[in-house]
């Protein structure tokens, strides 16, 4: 008579039970990362999460959304009146850069859109202009410092694009802009969180949020 095969199925749900909890720890510190320590690019947080714990990378890092979700659950813990305050202002100082740059058409993105946004965040808004120039000359004929940056996201076509950004100060927050030319109003990059288009909001959106808040 055949010997039977010994089955595996019990150590290896162990494994699958395990490599989830580490995911899950390893989500919370990254997301504890993010709220605290002043940094905004997830795999950064993910990666110094893991080293932390004391996990390799390679075994289990959470995907992005695990880290966001973990991120407003860590906010609604442990945030209170003071993350809500914070939402508020960052909102509040939104509009105003918003309705200052009506005639780029400015979106409000990321972690002040999304309620996710700390301490340290900054106001993200995607803004449409035939060139960057043109926006610089605005911020000249105003005299209003700003500096310019780079950023590399991924495009429509899944091929990475570096996003020229101006970055200037208002009501004591960090506002960037990332510059489009005006035909991709019409469509969001992918978000850096789940792959999907951006979601975008105009000033109105945003003011509703704000009575949403303080209803």
């Amino acid at each position: 008579m055949p010997r039977l095969k010994k089955t595996r199925t019990g150590s290896t749900s162990g494994h699958l039970r395990k490599l989830r909890q580490i995911r899950r720890e390893v989500a919370a510190e990254a997301a504890r990362i993010i709220a605290t320590e002043s940094q905004h690019n997830y795999h950064a947080a993910k990666k110094k999460a893991a080293d932390r714990i004391g996990v390799s990378e390679r075994l289990a890092l959470p995907s992005n959304i695990e880290v966001q979700e973990a991120l407003t659950a860590y906010q609604g813990l442990y945030g209170g009146a003071a993350h809500r305050e914070n939402l508020e202002h960052l909102r509040r100082t939104a509009v105003e850069a918003m309705q200052w740059l009506e005639g780029f058409n400015p979106r409000l993105v990321g972690p002040v859109l999304d309620g996710t946004a700390g301490n340290h965040s900054r106001i993200s808004l995607h803004v449409f202009a035939d060139s960057v120039e043109a926006v610089v000359l605005f911020f000249l004929e105003r005299g209003t410092t700003y500096r310019q940056e780079q950023r590399q996201i991924r495009w429509f076509n899944g091929e990475h694009r570096l996003v020229p950004l101006i970055v200037l100060g208002l009501a004591g927050v960090d506002i960037e802009l990332a510059v489009f030319e005006p035909v991709h109003l019409r469509q969001a990059p992918p978000s850096p969180i789940d792959g999907r288009p951006q979601r975008r909001a105009a000033v109105g959106e945003v003011e509703y949020l704000l009575q949403q808040q303080s209803a």
